[in-house]
């Protein structure tokens, strides 16, 4: 499954980046905040539908650099967790990630017009799950939190740190045509470690056994 997303993410790349259409695309099927609140916005322009849109705007890259940083991460870390979670629980994590990352960049902005593009804020939530995963550091209770609650907020704490410290050293962009939509990454990652357990106990859970 992680070689299907990524490949249909790359042709849907190369399609529009060899007709000139990747400007045209992220209008039409990017994440754009305020047509949340005015779904008119495009002036009947035919377009996805804006709950579609959190899913089609990671079909949607800026560029060469783009797609290829972003579809490293992902066979990079998707494969790891499709062995862990399967094909249905990598897909379930992949496309909360989506949404997650959108309602974060909407929830800073919702009267923003400009289209957020790309898959990163759904790699995000992959990427957090790997992090859970297969991180070794040990890390003790504190207080009334559990040792697991500490090791998410770390988690958590650093992905932030290190997004915020991009958005400073790129003027701190509001959209990945271009610059970086940090708050997107940020939400992505949060839902990754949000929905990891769940999932687990999903992909794990005891089925009842028939008996003869």
């Amino acid at each position: 499954m992680t070689n299907i997303i990524a490949a249909t993410t790359f042709a849907v790349f190369l399609c529009l980046y060899l007709l000139h259409k990747i400007d045209d695309a992220a209008i039409i099927g990017g994440f754009i905040p305020a047509r949340i609140g005015a779904p008119a916005l495009l002036g009947g322009m035919q377009a996805v539908p804006v709950w579609l849109t959190p899913i089609s705007c990671t079909l949607i890259h800026g560029g060469w650099l783009h797609i290829a940083f972003n579809l490293l991460m992902l066979m990079f870390c998707g494969r790891q967790i499709e062995h862990v979670l399967g094909k249905g629980g990598l897909v379930f994590l992949y496309i909360g990630g989506a949404y997650g990352s959108t309602l974060a960049q909407w929830a800073i902005d919702p009267a923003s017009t400009n289209p957020m593009i790309g898959a990163s804020g759904a790699i995000s939530a992959v990427m957090a799950t790997y992090a859970l995963l297969y991180s070794q550091q040990k890390v003790r209770s504190i207080g009334p939190l559990s040792a697991n609650v500490v090791r998410l907020l770390w988690l958590a704490a650093g992905w932030i740190v290190i997004q915020l410290m991009i958005g400073v050293a790129t003027a701190g962009g509001v959209s990945d045509l271009g610059q970086i939509a940090i708050a997107a990454h940020i939400g992505g990652f949060l839902t990754g470690l949000v929905l990891t357990r769940p999932l687990l106990r999903w992909r794990f859970r005891k089925r009842p056994q028939s008996v003869n």
